[in-house]
C-alpha cells in the first residue's frame, strides 16, 4: 500500500518539476526526497519522472498518478472532515459541484441559511460541465451535485427543485437579429450555432435539441457559456445558453428568448445509495424541506 506522504511528496515535485525547489517546499532533503520517489516508482513499477539536470518531467504514467492521487488526497480529507461531524456540534464539510444556472443564487441562499446554523462546516463548491461534477461524485470527491437535467444515467438519483432554466440566444448586439423581440425556434436552423458540449454529445434530457441537432448548423461548441461570449463577439456563431447567465452590460451582446419556450428543470444529482455524512444529510435534508414546503 502507497502511504500518503509520499503521494503528498510526489504531487509537490510534480508541481515544481525541480527537486531542490521541492525538497526545499517540503522542507526535507533533496537526497531524503530523490530516495522517497525512487521508493515510490519501485513500489508501483513504473517511471514516473525523466530526470533532467534542471528539470524534471513527468512521464505518461506520472501525468496519470498526478491526476489520481490529488483525487486520493482529496478523498481522504473529505472523509477526515465528514466524519468530524459527529461530534456533538455539526462540523465537517460538505462539497457540491455546480453546472452553470440561475438557481445557483436559490442553493446559496439555502447555503447561507445553514451556514448560519452550523458554521463549523465547511462549503465546498466546484463548478463544471454535468460529466465532470458526476465523476466526481462517482469518485466521493463531492457529495451532490447541482445540474440541469436530469441526465440519463440510471445510477443516480434526480431531486427536482422544481425551478426551471430558460434557453435563449446570446447574439451581437449590433446584428440584425438583435432587432428582434424574440427568436423563432425555426430561425435556428439557418444560423451558426455554437451549441453546449453536454446537449451536444446528448447526455442531457433536452428533448428538442436531441431531435433537433442534426438540423442546425453547429459551427463550435463549449463547456462554460464565459468563454464562448468572446466567440459570439467575434461573430463565429450564436450561443444557444440559459437565460440570465451572461451579464451583457458594456459589451456588444445581447440575449433573446425563444419561441415557443425551450427550458429545462434543475436537479440536485446524488448517487444511487450513497451513504451521507452527517452534514451532508443535514444539508440535503434542509434542501428537501425547502422543496415540499414551497
Amino acid at each position: 500500500m502507497i502511504e500518503t506522504r509520499l503521494l503528498e511528496y510526489f504531487l509537490v515535485l510534480s508541481h515544481q518539476k525541480n527537486i531542490s525547489q521541492a525538497a526545499k517546499s517540503l522542507y526535507i532533503s533533496q537526497s531524503t526526497l530523490s530516495k522517497q520517489m525512487m521508493e515510490l516508482e519501485e513500489k508501483l513499477g513504473k517511471q514516473l519522472f525523466i530526470r533532467g539536470k534542471r528539470k524534471i518531467t513527468l512521464t505518461q504514467e506520472g501525468t496519470f498518478l498526478q491526476k489520481r492521487a490529488q483525487e486520493i488526497l482529496d478523498l481522504i480529507k473529505t472523509t477526515e472532515l465528514s466524519l468530524s461531524g459527529e461530534e456533538k456540534e455539526l462540523a465537517g464539510q460538505i462539497s457540491i459541484g455546480c453546472g452553470e444556472t440561475i438557481v445557483m443564487d436559490m442553493l446559496a441562499e439555502w447555503m447561507e441559511e445553514f451556514h448560519s446554523q452550523h458554521p463549523n462546516i465547511l462549503l465546498r463548491t466546484y463548478s463544471g460541465n454535468a460529466d465532470a461534477i458526476m465523476e466526481r461524485i462517482d469518485k466521493g470527491i463531492d457529495d451532490m451535485g447541482l445540474l440541469l437535467g436530469p441526465v440519463r444515467q440510471d445510477k443516480y438519483e434526480y431531486l427536482n427543485l422544481y425551478r426551471k432554466d430558460i434557453y435563449g440566444l446570446l447574439i451581437p448586439a449590433d446584428c440584425d437579429l438583435a432587432k428582434q423581440e424574440y427568436i423563432n425556434i425555426d430561425q435556428l436552423k439557418s444560423l451558426p450555432i455554437l451549441l453546449g458540449d453536454q446537449i451536444y454529445a446528448g447526455h442531457q434530457n433536452v428533448d428538442w435539441f436531441n431531435s433537433a441537432d442534426s438540423l442546425l448548423n453547429i459551427v463550435g461548441t463549449y463547456n462554460l457559456i464565459y468563454n464562448a461570449t468572446f466567440m459570439v463577439e467575434h461573430g463565429i456563431g450564436y450561443a444557444l445558453c440559459l437565460k440570465d447567465l451572461v451579464n451583457t452590460a458594456g459589451r456588444n451582446l445581447t440575449f433573446r428568448m425563444i419561441v415557443p419556450e425551450l427550458s429545462v428543470d434543475v436537479y440536485i444529482v446524488t448517487k444511487k445509495y450513497q451513504t451521507f455524512s452527517p452534514a451532508a444529510q443535514a444539508f440535503l435534508s434542509l434542501i428537501k424541506k425547502k422543496i415540499y414546503s414551497s
